[in-house]
């Protein structure tokens, strides 16, 4: 019977097994499904909607395929069409159906028109390049296929893909989602049926064992004696007589014979019997060895069939949705716009601008910062790279850091020109101080730039803003919701240097600014004073005069209904001679012997520091002062007066 049983048993093994392993082969479903986007009219660019990545649940990947190097990025779906607006390209869209619809997009009239040459030709709009815009979201190229997995696009963001913009797009495009293919029950199964063809040998052995037992040697002893009779002796021959009674002298005593009843009931002795018991001794470790020998395959082949699921194979316990946690409300303001960029793209912006700013800055590239700086920051390096290249050992300018960024607060709009606001620091260098910068977007065309840049005091106190996710709005220069409008902010300060506390405004302004001033007033005191310790006081005269720039502020809103103004002023120095046959030297003055090339001047000379200020106004009616934030100056020019 243990042979049926074990018959029974490698056979639902088998089943078992097989079924398992069917599941994982022949009846495994496909591990994805593709749907090919279809382009009938070349052009340069090929832009996928969001909804095109959505048509089917799970992560989105993208497959094309073509010859030379591919592009593909995504971003808003706005931007990407401001940013086509004067090309040609290739929309593709989900119809009310639910299948493809490719369109072909022709450029905008408008832009178009930006190619006019002045007597009424039109040129063909010129390709441009997608790579290394800001506008993305992010990019990703490779060669001759270009595989974007694991994407999950969000409402409001569309794919694009291309060449380098001149020629045409790929047209091989295939779009892939995951399909749930999952055996949660291939594993159990193969597991089962190891368990069952161990089952099977266990009792295949124990049936084996079993047969042995009932073939092993069983001896039998003679069967009962013969009844004796007594003999007579008289009538044997004489011989035979005196044998027996010779043999039967040693045993006198009668009580000493054997009675029949006695050999009846004696007990026969099998010799081999106790080799027997001995052979099957020493064969009993040797079967117990082939047993477990018999079983090691078994345990060998489930444990090979379990190591060879994946997790796919299993059921998943305990994998249910994870418990939000609980986070704060917050209500964005009815029609609010969406930020200009988000908190990544705007961490990958700055850093693509300080890498490109330091190379510009090792090689004194004027032209290659401009691509990256604007306003008082590129003035700032103009002079420098011009003083560096005539004054050996001057330092280049520090790095824009950005190891950690404590604020990144972008304009909430969807227009151009953008603004972000950003504060950023180092991690592995206490001595170099946070920055706070304003950059700019001028079109969709054009990548940020840096306008105004200053160091942040460590007595600063920052206000609080709105979440990069929400984003601010650009306060009008002349805006009256302030205690100062904007654009009278610069103007108030320099009255602060220049009047000091008989200005009106030294009372609206904190103790860092007020600082501030009166450093500027005591540098302006060192230059009076450096006159008159060479005797020139009475031959020459100097004069001062601060007043803001032609740039316009930039003011973003924080969270108390203030503002964060950025402004630029210039101070400028002048120092001329009092007499017509009074010359003023440079002296010791290295840096107006190199940007005016002269030594000396009959009409004197015109020193022009810039400054950008970075400053926390309070809303109109609050008790709060204006709170100087962050500060630079730079030397702008050196001019001889003619």
């Amino acid at each position: 019977m243990r042979f049926v049983w074990a018959v029974v048993a490698f056979v639902l093994a088998a089943a078992l097994i097989g079924a398992g392993i069917a599941q994982r082969t022949i009846f495994l479903g496909p591990e994805s499904q593709q749907t090919k986007v279809g382009i009938d009219e070349p052009a340069p660019f090929v832009l996928l909607d969001g909804d095109v990545l959505r048509m089917h649940p799970g992560a989105q990947t993208l497959i094309v395929r073509g010859e030379g190097e591919i592009f593909g990025s995504y971003g808003r779906t706005a931007d990407m069409e401001a940013w086509l607006a004067d090309t040609d390209y290739n929309r593709v869209t989900v119809d009310d159906d639910g299948d493809l619809a490719v369109e072909h997009v022709a450029a905008q009239d408008d832009a178009a028109e930006s190619g006019d040459d002045g007597d009424g030709a039109t040129d063909e709009p010129a390709g441009r390049d997608p790579r290394g815009s800001d506008l993305w979201l992010h990019s990703f190229t490779d060669e001759g296929r270009l595989i974007a997995d694991k994407m999950q696009l969000p409402e409001g963001t569309s794919m694009l893909v291309a060449y380098d913009g001149t020629q045409d797009a790929p047209d091989d495009i295939v779009v892939s989602w995951p399909l749930d293919n999952r055996t949660p029950f291939a594993g159990p199964l193969m597991v089962a049926g190891g368990i069952m063809l161990l089952i099977g040998l266990i009792l295949y052995i124990l049936g084996i064992r079993h047969q042995r037992r009932g073939r092993g040697p069983r001896r039998k002893g003679p069967g009962p004696l013969p009844a004796t009779e007594p003999i007579d002796v008289a009538v044997l021959p004489p011989a035979e007589r005196a044998a027996i009674e010779s043999t039967d002298a040693p045993a006198a005593d009668p009580a000493a014979a054997p009675t029949d009843t006695d050999v009846e009931d004696a007990e026969i002795i099998d010799d081999t019997k106790e080799s027997d018991t001995k052979s099957s001794m020493r064969a009993a470790p040797a079967v117990r060895r082939r047993r477990r020998l018999l079983v090691i395959p078994a345990l060998g082949l489930t444990a090979i069939l379990a190591a060879g699921c994946s997790a796919d194979s299993w059921p998943q316990v305990g994998e249910g949705s994870p418990t939000p946690s609980p986070s704060p409300t917050v209500i964005a303001p009815e029609n609010q716009k969406p930020p200009a960029v988000t908190e990544g793209q705007a961490k990958r912006i700055l850093k693509e601008i300080s890498e490109t700013v330091v190379e510009a800055d090792t090689a004194m590239d004027i032209d290659q910062a401009a691509t990256r700086l604007d306003g008082p920051a590129l003035a700032a390096r103009t002079t420098e790279y011009a003083l560096r290249a005539k004054i050996k050992g001057m330092k280049a300018p520090a790095a824009i850091p950005t190891d950690d960024f404590e604020v990144i607060l972008p304009e909430a709009t969807d227009r151009w020109p953008r603004t972000v606001l950003m504060l950023s620091k180092s991690t592995g260098d206490d001595t170099v101080p946070p920055v706070l910068l304003m950059m700019s977007q001028a079109d969709p065309w054009s990548n940020y730039k840096v306008t105004n840049m200053a160091e942040m005091s460590a007595d600063a106190v920052f206000p609080d803003v709105a979440a990069p996710w929400l984003g601010a709005s650009l306060v009008p220069a002349d805006s009256a919701f302030l205690s100062i409008p904007p654009a009278e902010v610069a103007s108030a300060f320099a009255d602060v240097v220049d009047s000091g506390e008989k200005s009106e405004y030294y009372g609206k302004f904190d103790d860092l600014s007020l600082k501030l001033a009166d450093s500027v007033t005591a540098s302006r005191q060192v230059v009076v004073k450096g006159l008159a310790d060479k005797g020139a006081a009475k031959t020459s005269k100097a004069s001062f005069d601060m007043s803001p720039t032609k740039d316009a502020p930039i003011s973003m809103t924080t969270l108390d209904s203030g503002a964060i103004v950025a402004v630029s002023m210039i101070d400028v120095e002048s120092v001329k001679p009092t007499a017509s046959d009074v010359m003023i030297r440079f002296g010791e003055n290295p840096q107006a012997k190199a940007l005016t090339g002269a030594t000396e001047s009959a009409k004197g000379v015109e020193t022009t520091y810039e400054f950008q200020l970075f400053f926390s106004v309070p809303a109109q009616g609050s008790t709060e002062q204006i709170r100087l934030l962050a500060v630079h100056q730079d030397l702008v020019s050196v001019k001889v007066i003619k």
